[in-house]
């Protein structure tokens, strides 16, 4: 049996829908802004649970422009964790702060709250939490261990579209969060595309202006932005995905009983451990083991794709300038290994999976 990681065409709904929209939209010269871009950042604040949202041309754009509203101390510094996606430190030095990694919690892969209470310190301006994987950070701790302080929180939920902290989606703790809506997020447009949410009002209208060359209409430029907008035929797109997104979750939740169930007796393995209630999204499923490039060259020869997030932590990547190992997260890449679940998938597909990795560990 062949099992593809992901197939994107098909996790496309309602396909005639969404190109008969894309296709008016062209017809009418309708490109930029409108009534469609409107309508998702209305739906998808509502969706998220904020006040506010604003529609931007990429995930990393939306980390950079988050940043940069909350105006922190120049030269101060923002702790990052050390498994995340480049951008997330990305955002942080090209505004002009200094990053400092912190290690992971091994049970979800978010941050590990007891190293971060050691990194915070007296020039710590800014926390970042990602909400890696779809699992979701212990966000109240954090909020504890800053209390009293003058430290804002940006939620990375470039993953996380649909998790769940205490029945609460994420992206509502903290002061801005970002999300990506790049092609192969559970929420996905045709292209590139994110947004930042926010229930500050400042916030939102610097955001706003900036995405715009720091204008709100033609001319009328209050800053130096950039020109980072998300464009009609995305927010139509999304806006069709956004209906029936909830069920799409439901069925990665479902594939991903199936792994636990099928693979958690193994010893050799380490599967997620997510504290009870809270709510993951699932946009990977993320497995640990020593054996992990034997076992991926096996799936291989089984015809089951996998592939990594990520081979390598922040903290490795030269131009970092990082001298700090951290203990959980060092070489964490070259033990972690995603599989294959997507709402595509059939259960069929996933007990394959299963099968074949019980067989590995069998011989």
């Amino acid at each position: 049996m062949l099992v593809n990681f992901t197939n994107l065409y098909q996790l496309i709904p309602e396909k005639k829908r969404i190109f008969k929209k894309i296709n008016s939209l062209i017809k009418s010269s309708k490109f930029i802004g409108g009534i469609e871009l409107k309508n998702f950042e209305k739906k998808f604040s509502k969706f998220v649970g904020t006040k506010y949202c604003i529609g931007v041309g990429n995930g990393t754009d939306a980390l950079e422009i988050a940043v940069k509203s909350l105006n922190l101390k120049k030269g101060s510094e923002i702790i990052v964790p050390n498994n995340t996606w480049v951008s997330t430190a990305e955002a942080v030095l090209n505004n002009g702060y200094k990053v400092v990694f912190c290690d992971v919690n091994l049970d979800d892969y978010s941050i590990c709250t007891d190293d971060l209470k050691k990194k915070i310190n007296s020039k710590t301006s800014a926390i970042m939490v990602v909400h890696l994987y779809g699992n979701p950070s212990n966000i109240m701790t954090i909020k504890k261990l800053i209390k009293g302080k003058s430290i804002k929180i940006v939620e990375d939920c470039a993953q996380a579209h649909g998790t769940k902290f205490l029945n609460k989606h994420v992206g509502t703790f903290g002061d801005v969060a970002t999300f990506s809506f790049f092609p192969g997020k559970n929420l996905g447009a045709f292209g590139d595309g994110g947004a930042i949410v926010t229930n500050s009002k400042k916030v939102f209208e610097y955001c706003l202006r900036s995405r715009n060359h720091g204008s709100l209409s033609k001319y009328d430029h209050k800053f130096s932005g950039r020109n980072s907008r998300l464009d009609t035929i995305q927010a139509a797109v999304l806006n069709i995905k956004l209906e029936k997104y909830n069920e799409s979750n439901s069925r990665r939740r479902i594939l991903a009983k199936i792994y636990f169930d099928n693979l958690k007796h193994i010893d050799s393995i380490r599967l997620f451990n997510l504290s009870k209630g809270n709510i993951s999204s699932f946009h990977q499923f993320v497995i640990r083991t020593k054996f992990r490039d034997k076992l991926k060259e096996f799936l291989k020869k089984r015809k089951v794709d996998t592939m990594i997030h990520y081979p390598y932590m922040l903290s490795e990547l030269k131009f970092f300038k990082n001298t700090k190992k951290l203990k959980k997260s060092h070489n964490l890449g070259s033990y972690i290994l995603s599989l294959p679940i997507s709402e595509e998938h059939s259960k069929t597909e996933i007990n394959y999976v299963c099968k074949c990795i019980n067989d590995f560990f069998k011989k």
